[in-house]
């Protein structure tokens, strides 16, 4: 293939353009936002857990709570009627029995309340903890908004520079050969990379230096000539940079 050089040149406006692509493709795949945000968002669900058995803990604190209360409010109801009985006048082993029932519900009753008075402080804790758990959580969910607005941000920076490379490219492939085009776009596909510099004889694309042959080859051909590197298979540009 016969492409003029400075022709030839305009490939390395080409391939730096699609460099620089890549390295914004790599960057939006490798944002540090994204990564501090998926970081966030693990945090998140593990202080949403957090609250969730916080305040399940509480529930289950309210439920032996009010339970208790029942069975404090039993044991008086049961104490009440019985001093009641006992005041009405009984029989004396009746009353005797009434007596010793009466003590009985009384210790009964206070072993109650003292669980009661535990549940309470147990519940103090618990609330207290359910209260620094939805903070926290409060926190997280207000640092993942701020970190949603970096990303926003930052994916809006490399939209802006991939478009205008994007309108690089499309002016550079209206200027160069169709022919030419598709074989850098060929090269650039099996490659990577489809066309570098040969500077001081070395392929810029592979970033080997070529042997004695392959740079007689080069000094040989004819300045129009669109050549390849042996190594890697890029299109080679001569410049006076090449070593030949």
């Amino acid at each position: 293939m016969k492409v003029d050089p400075a022709v030839q040149a305009r490939l390395l406006d080409l391939a730096e353009t699609d460099a620089e692509l890549g390295r914004i493709e790599h960057r939006r795949r490798n944002l540090p936002e994204l990564e501090a945000l998926s970081e966030l968002e693990t945090t998140l669900r593990e202080r949403r857990d957090a609250v969730i058995k916080a305040e399940t803990a509480l529930s289950d604190l309210d439920a032996d709570s009010a339970r208790q209360e029942k069975d404090i409010d039993s044991v008086r109801a049961r104490e009440e009627r019985d001093r009641k009985l006992l005041d009405s006048g009984l029989p004396g082993k009746q009353q005797t029995d009434l007596e010793h029932e009466l003590e009985t519900l009384h210790r009964r009753q206070s072993a109650l309340e003292d669980d009661l008075l535990e549940l309470m402080e147990r519940r103090e804790a618990v609330e207290a903890d359910v209260k620094h758990s939805q903070a926290q959580l409060t926190a997280t969910e207000e640092d993942i908004g701020k970190a949603n607005e970096r990303r926003d941000t930052a994916l809006e920076e490399l939209d802006t520079k991939q478009a205008r490379r994007d309108e690089d490219r499309e002016q550079l492939l209206g200027e160069l050969p169709a022919e030419l085009v598709t074989l850098y776009e060929k090269v650039r596909a099996q490659r990577g990379i489809g066309a570098a510099m040969l500077r001081a004889k070395r392929c810029g694309a592979c970033r080997l230096e070529l042997d004695r042959t392959a740079l007689a080859e080069l000094r040989d051909a004819a300045a129009d000539q669109v050549c390849r590197c042996e190594e890697c298979g890029a299109i080679l540009v001569r410049t006076k940079e090449s070593g030949l």
